[in-house]
């Protein structure tokens, strides 16, 4: 029962869906769009992987203590955490946006630079995932999910 019984996860856990769940009404708002996948997706506003760290982190806070160890290694795995989702995942995500662009340029040049007509279809290319990583703003905001879900939920463990 040791399992059901540990704050700092299930804070993590209902950080990460609290976070992914909220992404799709953020997005309606933002671009009158419904989109359910984005539930399923990585990026966006706000990041769940921030949620998820931060909601841990102070889980382990409020039970630990912030002077303790396990909060030290906590805290600093979620600063390289979030530092890394709005760093070099969303660079990733950039280059993706580039590379798919140039992908496209290239297929419109063969195809004008070709006089005769095509035989058959024309082959589907996958395209490479753009939305990787966090602005900023997400990142933080995602923090502050965790942050909140902890201190929510923590009653229900004490």
């Amino acid at each position: 029962m040791g399992l059901f019984s540990n704050f700092p996860l299930w804070a993590a856990l209902i950080g990460i869906l609290f976070a992914q769940l909220v992404k799709i009404p953020i997005a309606f708002i933002a671009t009158k769009e419904f989109k359910p996948g984005l539930a399923f997706s990585t990026g966006g506003m706000p990041s769940s992987h921030s949620a998820a760290v931060a909601a841990v982190t102070t889980g382990i806070g409020i039970e630990h203590g912030v002077s303790s160890g396990i909060f030290a290694v906590s805290a600093i795995f979620s600063i390289i955490i979030m530092f890394d989702a709005s760093g070099v995942r969303r660079q990733a995500g950039e280059q993706a946006v580039l590379l798919n662009m140039l992908v496209k340029d290239f297929h419109y040049f063969i195809e004008e630079a070709k006089v005769w007509s095509k035989k058959g279809e024309y082959q589907k290319r996958k395209e490479l995932k753009e939305l990787l990583g966090h602005e900023p703003i997400e990142v933080f905001f995602g923090g502050l999910t965790g942050v909140l879900i902890a201190f929510l939920i923590f009653p229900l463990f004490n």
